[in-house]
């Protein structure tokens, strides 16, 4: 395949969102898939339970651990990973290389785990790291979502603290201070091809 500025290499056309817990990926992912049709985005798998109003399929592929543990020796993840210390997560692979296959603008949101596996995989992937406005912020966030008890909270918290010292590892810093505008940022890298990229 070309790798031409025109026909950007199926890695080019790939953007990794990842970010510390609460700060708003999913909501911005949500975001994407209602207002920008043309962006791909993976669904995750997870052996975590489904919080209220998430639904199989689209937030979330929920399966067991028997289940994913055999997709794992399978080969069938672009990344893996047990995140806070409980449930596995991970993004299929072959969903994912038949977006870019295609010419389809991908996204991933996923935690930094998986981000540090697929950029020794896919390094011409962009990668973008979502942060809060302020840390007090996401603490607030992280309470304010009331799916978590006060232990799990204070281990996603420790999380958080180590996941945003690794903004220094990301092309661009995206700050979510409000929804559509973070959106509508990811989204403009997501189509200049990279053109701005300093990483």
């Amino acid at each position: 395949m070309s790798a031409g500025a025109a026909d950007p290499t199926p890695a080019r056309r790939l953007t990794v969102l990842a970010g510390p817990t609460a700060v708003g990926k999913g909501t911005i992912a949500a975001y994407v898939r209602a207002h920008f049709p043309q962006v791909w985005l993976s669904v995750s798998m997870t052996t975590r339970k489904p919080r209220p109003g998430e639904v199989d399929g689209v937030h979330y592929h929920f399966v067991d651990e028997a289940e994913f543990d055999r997709l794992v020796e399978a080969g069938q993840f672009l990344e893996h990973a047990t995140v806070h210390g409980a449930a596995q997560y991970g993004t299929p692979r072959g969903p994912v290389e038949r977006a870019l296959a295609s010419g389809q603008l991908a996204l991933l949101e996923i935690d930094l785990q998986g981000a540090r596996q697929v950029k020794v995989t896919l390094p011409e992937a962009l990668f973008v790291f979502l942060a809060p406005p302020s840390w007090e912020e996401l603490g607030r966030r992280l309470v304010g979502r009331g799916t978590e008890t006060a232990q799990e909270r204070a281990v996603r918290l420790a999380t958080a603290e180590r996941e945003m010292a690794a903004q220094a590892e990301f092309d661009v810093v995206i700050v979510n201070d409000d929804v559509r505008r973070a959106s509508e940022e990811l989204v403009s890298w997501m189509r200049s091809g990279q053109a701005g990229r300093t990483g």
